[in-house]
């Protein structure tokens, strides 16, 4: 695959980022500029039951940037193809950091200020760390997942669990090597 279209526009495909619960992301080009261009997948998911998926992460979309978290901008939606082109944010991602033993005090910092916006408002996001990039210092949530809050899904009660090298964060990346 050398090349999506997004509305009738090519992008140039240069390689996977990565796969989530709902679609495929890949870092595409056009006119040297890079972008995150998202393929959504009907590949069953055991632990999470999707509706009309591009229109969720249309609002999903919607709802974080009114709460004011910090994410790529969705700069196109194409329904028919499903598909999403997002501002590429470059960067490491919190997952790679905790690999690494890089992790720094402020980026729990920055997560707990984005728990007070998105606790006040009722949500939850996907707290898994792939879906974090640290750019400038700056942590921003990549992927536009976030559904009703429910106290076991927090960041304390669940996302903290994955970013430090808990057991269950070792047991994650022994059963994804």
């Amino acid at each position: 695959m050398d090349m999506l279209t997004v509305n009738g526009k090519e992008y140039q495909i240069i390689k996977l980022l990565g796969k989530g619960k709902g679609g495929y992301s890949y870092l595409a080009q056009k006119d040297d500029r890079q972008y995150v261009l998202k393929q959504i997948h009907h590949e069953p998911c055991s632990y999470y039951q999707f509706g009309d998926k591009i229109q969720s992460e249309m609002n999903d979309y919607k709802k974080l940037s009114s709460i004011g978290i910090r994410m790529p901008a969705m700069l196109e939606v194409d329904v028919q193809n499903e598909r999403i082109l997002k501002e590429y944010i470059e960067g490491t991602t919190i997952y790679d950091l905790v690999i690494q033993d890089c992790m720094k005090e402020d980026y729990f910092n920055q997560i707990k200020e984005m728990c007070s916006l998105l606790y006040p408002a009722k949500t939850n996001i996907d707290y898994f760390p792939t879906n974090f990039v640290v750019n400038n210092g700056q942590i921003f949530y990549i992927d536009y997942e976030c559904n009703e809050y429910m106290e076991e899904w927090n960041f304390e009660n669940w996302g903290i669990k994955y970013w430090s090298k808990t057991p269950e964060f070792l047991k994650y990346v022994e059963e994804h090597k």
